[in-house]
């Protein structure tokens, strides 16, 4: 065995090392299963062996075929998630022969030896934001050598900054088709082996998250890096709406001249204290026999219900950098997932979690003002991730309640009924004028094109797809110190100048995110930003059927154009207000069905941050 360190075998020698990433800081011959005898190096950003078995080029073949080994030859520690001892037993040789040999398959060493295994993963060739779980094998006949190899790699794996060492992990049993329970047993072995502490709440009736959530103190829930859902998005909308109705207290969104309420300079109702935050607790059946919804087809029921403010021991920033929400996907869409990761997999997920990922997300409050036509003027608030939606969204919602016994199978048949009744609502939407010079300066480039335009001019403008490390979402990004509450553009409503859409509309929506999932693989705005501070209005006005269902069809194609079209309206804007004409309104926040006749909305840039980085695509 060769190493350029000490003898020593504990872990001084480590603090003595270079760390410029250059001079090697531990070297050793080691046998690597299914690899063979190679020089194992550790740098300060990551480990890399090269075989000694091998031919130097590499090129060992069979029958004439030359053969390629696929193990890779380094792994960063950034990637790294965890490496530990495990029990004496065999390594095997390279699956490869020597040039000249005939490939007969693993053979083992003569001896049982001393190893351990460094945890990791691989990105897939086919699909690059799926994550697979890579394991490497490590094997020495000295006990103290595979030891001290495990002591310097966990000494660099406890520098990584922003790794979760608690969490607060709630699961919905009966989410999706009722595998939440078995898709976190499947992931629960990587949080062992990276170290984090879970507190794990299996939840036994509806709105249990929230109440928990909602009740739980400050200092408590500092002692947590993280809180995660395993659920779909409807089950993280009520965690985040427990979290946020004690905790957050931000103005209502602005609104224009002649709105129903008063509105005064800080965009506050001057007839309500906002000491007190109003929120939604889901009433579901006591068996939690629902699922989670997309956020095009739910079906989760919210009937309001007045929570004042906990007396809270300490302050809880929000935003905060440290404290992150996760989502193990286990429900019937996973929007949120898929557009935070770029994958709907409970593997890819946890690894985004154990590895301290991290990416802001907005979030759009909600007010209802009145729940019906005739009801009296009272602000309830709710907070959405991912899409807002009237008309087509919220019946879908509605008219899936009638038929729990199909599943989740019960959404498509809803939602061919509801488009066969195609119906149309009166409606009058206000939106936020976004000026060029406030697009710009949170987008940098965003769209080239005027603010107000429909879709079908906008294919002319440069759309920048939201992604890893995206330059549009870290432009401007939110100061985590700010304890501002509003990140809007407009802090002023004299700035505001309101536009006007009224009449009568198969549906209207508000996508924070692009909402990507199974069924629109592009979401509903391919360009939509997870942290912009924007959301997308889409109006869609009355039209014959066979238009309608060419707007469905593109929207279910991928690479389609489903804001290619006159009766279409898409509007980029910060806050938005809707007035019913009719006697009742269904909304669909977040797969939640929600009872409002006139509601407004705004959008906070970045209010939460979750353990994720982004789609790779």
């Amino acid at each position: 065995m060769d190493r350029n360190s000490d003898d020593d075998d504990d872990g001084n020698a480590l603090q003595n090392a270079p760390f410029n990433g250059e001079a090697p800081l531990l070297s050793s011959n080691l046998f690597m299963d299914q690899v063979g005898e190679v020089v194992l190096t550790l740098n300060s950003d990551g480990l890399s062996w090269n075989s000694l078995d091998s031919p130097e080029n590499g090129g060992a073949s069979c029958l004439g075929i030359k053969l390629e080994n696929e193990v890779p030859n380094e792994v960063k520690l950034s990637d790294v998630y965890a490496v530990e001892l495990i029990t004496k037993g065999a390594i095997y040789k390279s699956k490869l022969p020597k040039a000249g040999a005939v490939l007969l398959g693993f053979e083992p060493y003569d001896s049982e030896m001393y190893r351990f295994t460094v945890h990791s993963f691989q990105k897939s060739k086919t699909q690059p934001n799926l994550w697979v779980l890579a394991v490497y094998t490590f094997g020495h006949k000295d006990l103290p050598t595979c030891e001290m190899w495990v002591n310097r790699v966990n000494a660099f794996l406890n520098m990584e900054v922003g790794r979760p060492k608690n969490l607060l992990i709630f699961i919905h049993p009966m989410s999706g088709k009722g595998n939440g329970r078995r898709t976190w047993e499947t992931v629960a072995p990587i949080f062992v082996r990276a170290k984090v502490n879970t507190k794990v709440i299996v939840t036994q009736r509806a709105g249990q998250a929230f109440d928990v959530m909602a009740s739980t103190k400050n200092k408590e829930l500092s002692s947590y890096d993280g809180v995660l859902a395993v659920g779909g998005d409807g089950f993280f909308n009520e965690i985040l709406n427990g979290f946020l109705s004690s905790r957050y207290k931000a103005p209502y969104p602005p609104a224009p001249a002649g709105f129903v309420h008063p509105v005064g300079n800080d965009h506050c109702s001057s007839d309500y204290d906002l000491n007190e935050t109003v929120t939604e607790t889901s009433q579901h059946d006591e068996d939690q026999s629902h699922q989670d919804q997309s956020p095009l087809l739910g079906s989760e029921q919210y009937h309001g219900s007045r929570l004042p403010n906990s007396n809270q021991d300490t302050d809880f920033r929000i935003p905060s950098e440290r404290f992150r929400f996760g989502i193990i996907p286990a429900g019937s869409t996973d929007a949120i997932v898929i557009c935070t990761t770029g994958a709907r997999d409970p593997v890819t997920s946890a690894l985004h979690i154990v590895l301290g990922k991290r990416v802001c997300l907005d979030i759009a409050q909600v007010v209802r003002w009145k729940a019906t036509a005739t009801s009296k003027v009272e602000p309830l608030v709710h907070y959405t991730a991912s899409f807002s939606g009237y008309g087509f969204y919220g019946d879908v919602i509605s008219e899936s309640e009638k038929y729990r016994w199909m599943g989740p199978k019960r959404y498509d048949y809803a939602g061919t009924k509801v488009f066969l009744r195609h119906r149309s609502y009166e409606a009058e939407i206000a939106y936020l004028e976004v000026d060029a010079e406030h697009t710009n300066s949170v987008s940098n480039k965003g769209y080239s094109c005027s603010r107000a335009q429909t879709f079908r001019n906008s294919n002319k403008c440069e759309r920048v797809i939201c992604r890893r490390n995206c330059n549009i979402c870290n432009t401007n990004s939110v100061d985590m110190s700010s304890t501002a509450t509003s990140t809007t553009p407009y802090s002023r409503p004299e700035e505001a100048r309101w536009l006007r859409s009224k009449g009568r509309f198969l549906s209207v929506g508000a996508a924070i995110i692009s909402n990507r999932n199974e069924r629109a693989p592009d979401g509903l705005v391919v360009d939509a930003h997870l942290s912009d501070g924007f959301m997308h209005l889409i109006l869609i006005k009355d039209c014959p059927r066979a238009l309608y269902l060419w707007h469905l069809t593109e929207l279910a194609r991928k690479g389609g154009n489903p804001l290619n079209f006159e009766f279409v309206e898409h509007h980029k804007t910060t806050a938005f207000t809707f007035t019913s004409s009719g006697k009742e309104s269904v909304w669909n926040l977040d797969g939640e069905l929600f009872k409002a006749h006139q509601l407004s909305a705004q959008v906070f840039r970045g209010l939460i941050t979750l353990f994720a980085s982004g789609p790779e695509v």
